[in-house]
């Protein structure tokens, strides 16, 4: 087993000999109750894919036994890494995994699954276009929604609309936790960001849009889990401050890569 040293942690995991085409990131806080069934899916789906697939698991200061349970998968298996992120905010724990993961694409997925692990094969050339970001999507043409309250689902819409009124007209749904980036574009966009709460996601795309990148919605079949870690009135006041500053961020200058558009590789 190597262990590669981390700013914030030890990646610990065996090396794997060819290089991953898929890098599947799951932020996890607290999640002992979920993890066993969630890593026995994540790698059901890696190891029946014609291609290699390495799973981050990046632990983002857990108290109860979540490092445990992932540890015991690492041992057993070398399709699962740990990575431990002491900086709080899913922002963060994403941003962690996107720096240390090896593959072609990387998707970041929540760790309920909400978004079923197997839509991941729609985000991989050839089923999407040349494009350098594939987003999940609850609203495009063939998505589907299941079990969520009416009370949450507009309260995602009317939050939708402040995101698309803000910062990015056009994208329908820029919240829903399963995105992929080719790695180079995933690096140079987290290494630009700075805000690790819930609005992470708007910032990088935000980012992408100001250089360049092009975007595209994935409809995808979506679950909706009653233990979600979201409350939605506090964390709705955090996110709509975190989008005033990612606005008053771009205006300022501070995501502009001069002279660069698109990273091809």
């Amino acid at each position: 087993m190597v262990f590669i040293g981390t700013m914030d942690g030890v990646f610990k995991g065996p090396v794997v000999n060819r290089a991953p085409r898929l890098s599947i990131i799951v932020p996890a806080f607290n999640e002992a109750r979920r993890l066993p069934a969630t890593l026995d899916r994540l790698v059901s789906f890696a190891e029946s894919r014609s291609f290699v697939v390495e799973v981050l698991i990046v632990d983002n200061g857990s108290t109860d036994s979540t490092k445990e349970i992932i540890m015991g998968f690492v041992s057993r298996t070398p399709v699962i890494r740990y990575l431990h992120e002491a900086v709080q905010g899913k922002g963060a724990a994403v941003r962690a995994g996107v720096m240390a993961a090896s593959g072609e694409y990387l998707l970041f997925t929540d760790a309920d699954l909400a978004v079923p692990i197997e839509e991941a094969d729609n985000f991989l050339p050839p089923r999407v276009p040349d494009c350098d970001i594939a987003i999940g999507s609850r609203e495009a043409e063939g998505a589907r929604r299941y079990g969520e309250p009416y009370r949450r689902h507009l309260m995602g819409r009317v939050f939708n609309l402040v995101v698309r009124t803000m910062l990015l007209p056009g994208l329908q749904d820029t919240q829903c936790g399963f995105k992929c980036f080719r790695r180079a574009v995933a690096h140079d966009l987290f290494t630009a960001s700075t805000v690790h709460g819930w609005s992470f996601d708007v910032e990088i795309l935000h980012i992408a849009r100001l250089r360049g990148y092009r975007i595209v919605e994935v409809p995808v079949q979506w679950y909706y889990g009653a233990e979600s870690k979201v409350r939605p009135v506090r964390d709705t006041w955090r996110m709509l401050d975190e989008l005033r500053k990612i606005r008053a961020n771009g205006r300022r200058g501070l995501y502009k890569s001069p002279g660069r558009m698109t990273v091809r590789g």
